[in-house]
């Protein structure tokens, strides 16, 4: 039975300690994925932690999907660094560019755009989680060699190689492998009592706090409730806020909105995607104010909460109130754990996230998919993840353009009508001793289907030349479901070559969006009203009558 609101009556003691255990679960598995997450950020273990609470809280309350649990994840730690560095870490601005992040996502759900986040291409999606992979891989390598997390990215991190291998902490090696380890052969049967992060967790940390005790820790955690830092509302910082805000907005929309499928996969919901987007919107926006990192729908705990018996909202506020109640007496016990069992759980997650699968099948994906899947890998892992996300979609759109191309182009017919077969034995011109059996008068062009800017170009060469061969034309709209302003031009620069070329033109069918596209740019202004007919017969009545003028 769900939850919802306004039916609390509904809501059963057994609904409630099915979402209790549901709950408890996916804030174990949280826990220590927010602690590293965090800490990836740059902006600390407790922002992390912060970011669980807030996002998690009000996700819950208020988005569009019933078990999913929200709180910080690898692709938006990842674009917090990034942002983090590329304002010199200037802790204001980037928590500016989380509230905005937040506003934009608030926006989106409002707007009802939700469901077109949907739309963005695979190989960018795949690129992206590939790229966001590599580079938690890439900067988990100091950390686990014992020396400092790096800020900036893979390069920074490459650049820290040969210091970190020369002061090599081999505790922090050992605990790091042991984490990974862990990770790894923990038993499948098993992780659904006990996820593999903590496992992983305690095992490092105690072989941390009672064998390798030279190993670099988290250090003193802040404990209590978080402050509100209001963001700077300046001109200048929103500006240059807008853009990397929007592209957090739009990668936490995408991760969000894929958590809500697999969720909806495992329990045959059906998620809001709009409300959604506000529900998160409004976490980022609060996690922006205290100082949090944001997050999107995290898939692992969502997971863990399902399969522990979630159902409904209350499993995702029991598991931001679980969170809250720790953070506010565990700082103690949390300065203990080593950066490297932190960076080891991380690398396991960076390498999971990687999509191996579209690799493995790159010789039977298209050329083009596969480039545009690298095109995002290597402008996030090499450039930043805002700029990967904005040429990732530009180099798909191109893709996409160049097969609608193709596809369009074999929707148009062009075809000589004889006039033998489309006029009949009649001899318009009265004079049988020049005859042609073979003559072709007039001409028939057919526009199936949709056509848009992607064919507006190949449009005019493929049958701008069959227009000029003929005295007739007939542009035959019956079975066009589409025309874009791009191709309604086009179609009024084909008018004007015929009647150029002392074509006579005649519309047929046209009707519905066609009608309404061609008509809005005037591109039919130019054909006289006696030229239009419904159907093929009225077209050859008609054009009979032009020929014979």
């Amino acid at each position: 039975m769900k939850l919802t609101l306004g039916t609390f009556r509904e809501y059963t003691p057994s609904n409630f300690q099915d979402d209790a255990f549901g709950g408890i679960t996916a804030a174990v598995v949280a826990l220590p994925l927010s602690l590293a997450f965090g800490v990836a950020s740059g902006l600390g273990a407790i922002a992390g932690l912060y970011g669980a609470i807030a996002v998690g809280f009000f996700a819950a309350v208020f988005g569009g999907t019933n078990t999913q649990i929200s709180g910080p994840t690898a692709p938006l730690a990842v674009a917090i660094s990034v942002v983090f560095i590329s304002t010199g870490e200037s802790l204001t601005q980037t928590l500016t560019v989380a509230v905005l992040a937040g506003v934009f996502q608030i926006l989106i759900g409002a707007l009802r755009l939700g469901s077109y986040i949907a739309y963005t291409p695979y190989p960018v999606v795949s690129g992206f989680t590939t790229g966001v992979g590599g580079i938690i891989l890439f900067v988990t390598t100091l950390p686990l060699l014992g020396a400092e997390h790096a800020l900036g990215g893979p390069l920074a991190a490459v650049r820290g190689w040969p210091d970190a291998l020369a002061n090599i902490n081999l505790g922090a090696v050992v605990l790091g492998a042991t984490a990974i380890g862990v990770s790894i052969i923990w038993p499948q049967r098993l992780r659904t009592v006990l996820p593999t992060s903590v496992v992983a967790l305690v095992a490092g940390t105690v072989l941390g706090f009672t064998v390798f005790t030279g190993a670099p820790t988290i250090g003193e955690v802040p404990t209590g409730l978080p402050g509100i830092a209001l963001p700077s509302l300046t001109l200048g910082i929103l500006a240059d806020s807008a853009l990397p805000a929007l592209t957090i907005a739009l990668i936490a929309s995408i991760n969000s909105l894929l958590t809500a499928l697999v969720a909806d996969s495992m329990t045959g919901d059906d998620h809001n995607p709009n409300r959604e987007l506000i529900g998160v919107g409004m976490g980022n926006v609060i996690a922006g104010l205290i100082g949090a990192i944001p997050g999107a729908g995290a898939t692992t705990a969502t997971a863990a909460n399902i399969r522990a018996g979630g159902r409904t909202r209350v499993s995702g506020v029991i598991c931001a109130a679980l969170i809250l109640a720790l953070v506010l007496g565990l700082g103690r016990y949390v300065d203990r754990i080593p950066h490297a069992v932190l960076a080891g759980i991380l690398a396991k997650v960076g390498f999971d996230i990687i999509d191996w699968r579209f690799f493995a099948r790159f010789r039977f994906i298209q050329r083009e998919h596969f480039l545009v899947m690298l095109i995002t890998l290597g402008f996030a892992v090499f450039v930043d993840l805002v700029t990967a996300v904005g040429i990732g979609l530009i180099a798909a759109a191109l893709t996409s353009a160049r097969q609608f191309e193709l596809l369009e182009l074999e929707s148009i017919v062009s075809v000589p009508l004889l006039d033998t077969s489309f006029l009949g034995s009649l001899d318009l011109d009265g004079d049988d001793d020049d005859f042609d059996m073979f003559s072709a008068r007039v001409g028939l062009v057919k526009l199936r289907g949709t056509f848009t800017v992607a064919s507006a170009k190949r449009m005019t060469r493929s049958i701008g030349y069959d227009i000029r061969e003929h005295e007739v034309v007939i542009l035959d709209f019956s079975e066009t479901l589409y025309v874009d302003p791009s191709a309604a031009q086009v179609v009024g620069r084909l008018i004007d070559t015929a009647l150029a070329e002392q074509t006579q033109c005649i519309v047929m069918g046209l009707d519905g969006h066609a009608k309404a596209s061609l008509e809005a740019f005037e591109v039919l202004r130019r054909v006289p009203g006696d030229r239009f007919t419904a159907d093929l017969d009225e077209a050859r009545e008609l054009a009979k009558t032009l020929l014979d003028k």
